[in-house]
C-alpha cells in the first residue's frame, strides 16, 4: 500500500504556502481583509513666500521624514521653475532654481500622507546624552531648578511631569533661565541632564481646514523603549498620530539664496482614500511577492475575476458530495449554473434554467424516437437550446421584461449536455431519478452561487492568491474520505437506534 505521508506532507505545504502569501498580502502590502475598508490621509500644502531681487534663485525646503507617516503623493506647482525632490536616508528637500527673479513670488508643495500602522521604535543614538553646560549664573539655576524636581520625582514619567509642572512656576530659578531660553529649549536641557535622549524637533499639528498654519516646536523622548512627542507648551505628551514631525536634525525648513522676506506657511486637508486602492498604488510591480492581478489590462482583471470563483464552487460541490452525499449531474454542470446565476441572478437564472430544461426534455423525446446517431443527436440538442434561448430572449424583449435578457448568459453546448444526460437517465431509470439529480444540481448551485456572490469571498479569491492553494488543500483532503455521507447516516439511523 502506498505511504500516505507524502500526500499529508504535500496538503502542509500547500496550507503553508497559501499562509504565508495571505499574511505578506495583508502585513507587508497592505491589502484589507475586509473590502471596502478606507484609510485616512492628510493633504498638506506649504507656500514659500519671497521677494526675488534680480538675482539667480536656489531655493532648499526641507520635507518631513516621520516614521509615523508614510509619503502617498506628492507634487510642485512652480511654474517656469526648475524643481528637483531629493530624498535619501540623511535628507528630504525640494529644491526650485531660476535665474533673474524679480518681485514677489510664490512656490507651492503639496504631498499627500498615511499614518503608518506598525512602527519600530529603535533609538538613533549611541551613547546617551551629557547636557551642555550653560554660563553663570544660568548653568547654577538650572542645577538648582533640576535637582529640586528630580528630589521630587520617582521615575522618568514622574520627573517628566515635574519639569514641564514647574517650568510654568514663578521662581526665581526658572524666571532668570526663561529670560534667556525658551521653555522648548530649557525642557531638551533638563532631558539631557537626566540623561534621557530628548530632541528638539518642529512638527505639523494635522487639523483638518486649517490655513496659515506654522511649524509648532516639540520635542521627542525616548522612555520606556519608546519614542513619544511632547508639546511643552500645551503639556501634551504622546499625541504623535495628530503631528506630522516635519523637521529634525535639519539645520533651517527653508534655505533661500536670491531672495529676501522669506515665509513659509502650511494649509491641511484630511480626506479618506480606499485602503484596497492605496496598497495597489503603492506596491512594487517588480517584486514577484507583491504580485497581484492589478497588474494585468483591466479586461484580463474582468476575466480572472470570474475565473478566479470556480475553485469556490469546485469546493463547494465536493463538499456537498463527498461529505454530504447530495447527487447532482455531473460536477461541472453546477459550477458553471451557479457561475451563470452570477450574471443573471438568483430568480432568473432560476426560471431560464427550469424553462431551458423543461423544453428541451420534451424536444429531446421527440428526437429520441428518430433514432439518430449520438453526435448528430446532441448536435440537435444544442441547436435547440440556441432556439429556445433565442426565442425566450426576444419574447422577453417584445414583452419589455428585460430581466429575462440575461437568460442569454447560461451556457448553452452545458445545457444541450444537461439534457442530454437527463434524458438518458430518465430512460435508464425513471424520473424519479432526474428530479433527484435535478433538483440536487440546483441545491448545489445555489449554494455554490451564494458563495460566489459574497462580496468578502470574491475579494478573498481575487486579492489573496494564496486562498486557493488553502482550497485545493481541502478538496484534496476530501477526496480521501471513504466514511458514511451524512445523508447515508440519516438514511441509517433505525438501524443505529436498534443497536
Amino acid at each position: 500500500m502506498m505511504s500516505r505521508a507524502p500526500f499529508f506532507f504535500l496538503v502542509i505545504v500547500l496550507v503553508f504556502l497559501g499562509s504565508i502569501s495571505t499574511y505578506f498580502r495583508h502585513v507587508e502590502i497592505g491589502i484589507p481583509i475586509i473590502p471596502g475598508k478606507q484609510i485616512e490621509t492628510w493633504q498638506v500644502e506649504a507656500k514659500i513666500e519671497f521677494i526675488g531681487t534680480s538675482a539667480p534663485i536656489n531655493a532648499k525646503l526641507t520635507l518631513p521624514k516621520d516614521v509615523n507617516f508614510e509619503l502617498v503623493d506628492e507634487f510642485t506647482a512652480s511654474p517656469a521653475y526648475g524643481v528637483s525632490v531629493i530624498r535619501n536616508e540623511n535628507q528630504a528637500e525640494v529644491n526650485w532654481n531660476k535665474r533673474a527673479v524679480q518681485g514677489r513670488q510664490i512656490l507651492y508643495y503639496q504631498g499627500t500622507y498615511k499614518k503608518v500602522s506598525n512602527v519600530e521604535t529603535a533609538p538613533d543614538y549611541n551613547t546617551l546624552p551629557v547636557a551642555d553646560i550653560l554660563e553663570e549664573p544660568y548653568e547654577s539655576a538650572a542645577n538648582a531648578f533640576f535637582q529640586t524636581a528630580y528630589a521630587k520625582s520617582g521615575n522618568e514619567e514622574s520627573l517628566i511631569t515635574e519639569i514641564l509642572n514647574r517650568l510654568d512656576t514663578k521662581d526665581q530659578e526658572i524666571t532668570l533661565l526663561k529670560s534667556q531660553f525658551g521653555k522648548t529649549e530649557l525642557f531638551v536641557h533638563f532631558m539631557h541632564k537626566a540623561r534621557i535622549p530628548a530632541k528638539l524637533v518642529k512638527g505639523l499639528v494635522l487639523e483638518d481646514g486649517r490655513r496659515n498654519q506654522q511649524l509648532v516646536p516639540l520635542v521627542k523622548v525616548f522612555i520606556n523603549e519608546k519614542w513619544h512627542t511632547i508639546n511643552v507648551e500645551s503639556h501634551v505628551v504622546g499625541e504623535v498620530e495628530q503631528v506630522l514631525i516635519w523637521q529634525q536634525d535639519s539645520p533651517a525648513l527653508l534655505d533661500l539664496e536670491g531672495g529676501r522676506q522669506s515665509r513659509v506657511s502650511f494649509s491641511i486637508a484630511h480626506s479618506m482614500k480606499e485602503a484596497l486602492q492605496d496598497s495597489v498604488d503603492s506596491s512594487n510591480k517588480d517584486d514577484i511577492l507583491g504580485f497581484s492581478m492589478y497588474q494585468l489590462p483591466i479586461e484580463e482583471q474582468n476575466v480572472f475575476k470570474g475565473i478566479l470563483l470556480l475553485p469556490i464552487g469546485a469546493l463547494v460541490v465536493v463538499f456537498l458530495r463527498v461529505l454530504v452525499g447530495l447527487k447532482c449531474s455531473g460536477t461541472f454542470m453546477p459550477i458553471l449554473i451557479a457561475t451563470s446565476f452570477t450574471q443573471t441572478n438568483l430568480l432568473n437564472g432560476l426560471m431560464g434554467f427550469l424553462l431551458i430544461v423543461s423544453l428541451g426534455l420534451m424536444i429531446r423525446s421527440y428526437l429520441s424516437r428518430l433514432n439518430l446517431l449520438l453526435v448528430s443527436r446532441i448536435s440537435a440538442v444544442v441547436m435547440v437550446v440556441i432556439a429556445i434561448i433565442l426565442i425566450s430572449t426576444v419574447l422577453a424583449f417584445r414583452l419589455g421584461i428585460t430581466d429575462a435578457l440575461t437568460i442569454a448568459f447560461f451556457p448553452m453546448v452545458i445545457m444541450a449536455w444537461t439534457i442530454e444526460r437527463m434524458s438518458i437517465l430518465w430512460e435508464e431509470e425513471g424520473g424519479s431519478e432526474v428530479l433527484i439529480q435535478g433538483g440536487g444540481s440546483l441545491i448545489v448551485a445555489i449554494i455554490a452561487y451564494l458563495m460566489m456572490d459574497n462580496m468578502l469571498i470574491r475579494h478573498w479569491a481575487f486579492n489573496f492568491l494564496g486562498v486557493h492553494l488553502i482550497i485545493l488543500a481541502a478538496i484534496l483532503m476530501m477526496g480521501q474520505y471513504t466514511g458514511y455521507r451524512l445523508l447515508e447516516l440519516y438514511r441509517f439511523r433505525p438501524m443505529a437506534r436498534k443497536h
